[in-house]
């Protein structure tokens, strides 16, 4: 742990932009919180408030941070867009590309308010945790946090009672299983729900994951209409559903590139009508196809292409035609093999625009890795490492880390703040929020030796100068 003598430069710098936020108080505590969640290793109320030497004060006022300051997340959020907007490395860009996930905000015990026991695939068990939902922005340049929302557990005699008053008749057969079976009953009604979702006195009764996701969508593009024909959505499987990829398609009218698993079905026509087969045989079949063609001196079917992320060059050989493909209608079926002899595991990626080519498809999908990353180094940031009960209160603290981590993105294309740190660090160059962090506390650490010095250089002893830091770490 570094003791914080003083508020880090990159807090300091770009704290104006939050400024009409907050209250002048909510303002101080919201300069020491985000402090805390770049630098203390305990990203909790009290592990913040530990940190800070010099103005201490007690953890309450930070509680009253998340708790009962009146400022709004929405105002918080746009704020933060505008930060990064201001800066040209981290402004949204003509080959920008919005993805949507989610992931598990694990913690042990069900004491915070709306947590559920949910299936965490990574370690193939349940755990206790809350689900957020993030849209979030990527460019070879920059990556962010554009909009998220916490996903709230079904309540299931809500959405009992509002089916029956939507005229929506339940099964009586099914009515034990709310004592037999729960899980079933739960299923049951949520299945029910999905099919009259449409109605709109049946899709207020509960808000999925993907009802949250097409939310979120819709109030960015409201917000920035200029982006529509700028910016396209990708996501993986399980956000590759018929319903979500045709709101995109119809209602937002926005370009997405969706991720299919190998059992999805694609329809052939041939002499008899039309076939179905599963993207993975026909995937072998075209690989068969592929190679009779090389030896027929023919035009091969899969092409080797380049595709740009990040700087680099990454190489496939892909597959890319118009396809129908079963529930999803016409799609742009692109197939992609890592391994020039087709030995690999293929990636099957279907686009709403039937003009793409492969190379413009793979790139914003592979647009998607960044909120993987962002879910990762959000939780060093302390994503997950809330201890406040309330739900309110936690999506602040969600809130909180998303600013965070926008700052330590900014900061790499920020040539002002860069030319501050310089004059007293020397700078580690690179754009990642681990690199930022680590400047950030050379600076304060910097920060700390310079107060030891000057405490020395005025006739103080080394004990009264190091007081301030012994209490701190002492208190309890």
């Amino acid at each position: 742990m570094i003791p914080l003598v003083e508020i880090p430069e990159i807090v300091r710098h770009y704290a104006p932009f939050y400024e009409s936020v907050f209250s002048p108080e909510a303002f101080q505590q919201f300069q020491r919180y985000v402090s805390g969640l770049i630098l203390s290793e305990n990203k909790t109320v009290d592990g913040i408030n530990r940190i800070f030497v010099i103005d201490t004060r007690n953890q309450s006022s930070l509680n009253r941070l998340l708790q009962k300051s009146p400022f709004s997340v929405t105002q918080l959020n746009d704020a933060r867009l505008k930060m990064l907007a201001s800066l040209p490395g981290s402004a949204m860009k003509r080959k920008g590309v919005l993805s949507v996930d989610d992931t598990l905000l694990a913690h042990y015990g069900k004491e915070f308010e709306k947590i559920v026991l949910l299936f965490d695939s990574a370690k193939e068990c349940y755990v206790w945790a809350h689900n957020l939902v993030n849209v979030h922005y990527s460019d070879d340049e920059t990556d962010y946090p554009v909009r998220f929302q916490l996903w709230e557990p079904a309540e299931l005699d809500k959405i009992e009672a509002g089916l029956k008053a939507a005229g929506i008749p339940i099964r009586e057969s099914k009515y034990p299983l709310k004592q037999t079976d729960p899980k079933k009953w739960r299923n049951y009604l949520l299945n029910l729900w999905r099919r009259h979702q449409h109605k709109p006195a049946v899709e207020s009764l509960y808000r999925s994951k993907l009802v949250i996701a097409q939310d979120l969508l819709s109030e960015f593009f409201q917000s920035h209409p200029d982006k529509k024909r700028t910016l396209p959505v990708t996501f993986d499987i399980w956000y590759t559903q018929p319903a979500f990829c045709r709101f995109l398609h119809k209602m937002l009218k926005v370009a997405y590139v969706g991720t299919l698993g190998n059992t999805e079905q694609v329809i052939l026509k041939n002499e008899n009508g039309e076939r179905e087969v599963t993207l993975k045989a026909f995937a072998q079949e075209l690989i068969q196809e592929h190679q009779q063609a090389i030896e027929a001196n023919k035009s091969p079917l899969f092409k080797e292409i380049t595709v740009p992320y990040k700087g680099e060059k990454e190489i496939y050989y892909s597959y890319c035609k118009t396809h129908r493909i079963h529930n999803f209608g016409k799609q742009r079926l692109v197939i992609n093999y890592q391994k020039a002899d087709f030995s690999d595991t293929p990636t099957f990626y279907i686009s709403n625009r039937l003009r793409w080519g492969a190379v413009g498809i793979t790139r914003i999908r592979r647009h998607r890795w960044p909120v993987e990353v962002y879910h990762e180094e959000g939780k060093q940031d302390g994503l997950d490492q809330y201890q406040v009960r309330d739900f309110e209160a936690i999506y602040r603290h969600i809130a909180l880390v998303a600013v965070t981590y926008s700052l330590l993105r900014a900061a790499h294309h920020d040539k002002v703040l860069l030319r501050k740190l310089q004059y007293s660090i020397e700078i580690e160059l690179g754009g990642s929020a681990g690199t930022w962090r680590r400047n950030t506390q050379a600076q304060s650490l910097w920060a700390l030796g310079s107060f030891i010095a000057t405490g020395l250089a005025q006739g103080l002893p080394l004990a009264t100068v190091m007081q301030p830091m012994l209490s701190a770490l002492t208190r309890s």
